[in-house]
């Protein structure tokens, strides 16, 4: 990723969690705040493999998973890091 892209990548990665926050703070139980995320999170991953009219094969959806888990582990180690300094 580039330097420009990673800058984007972090910018809407806080503009979502600014939303999420603001949902929060409307008293949007957070685990049903969690869910929409998802959901959409989900929704638009389909939309950048399938386009608007299709839907994900189950190696697409397969591979959209690992994506996301990739992600998922690649945040916890940061915050582990982050928590032992």
């Amino acid at each position: 990723m580039s330097e420009k892209d990673s800058e984007l990548h972090h910018e809407c990665v806080n503009r979502f969690i600014a939303l999420a926050n603001a949902m929060k703070d409307e008293k949007i139980d957070i685990n049903i705040v969690n869910a929409g995320l998802m959901t959409a999170a989900g929704l638009y991953a389909t939309y950048v493999a399938g386009g608007n009219d299709g839907g994900l094969t189950e190696s697409g959806v397969d591979k959209v998973s690992e994506v996301f888990c990739n992600e998922l582990k690649r945040i916890q180690v940061i915050k582990k890091e982050a928590a032992a300094r």
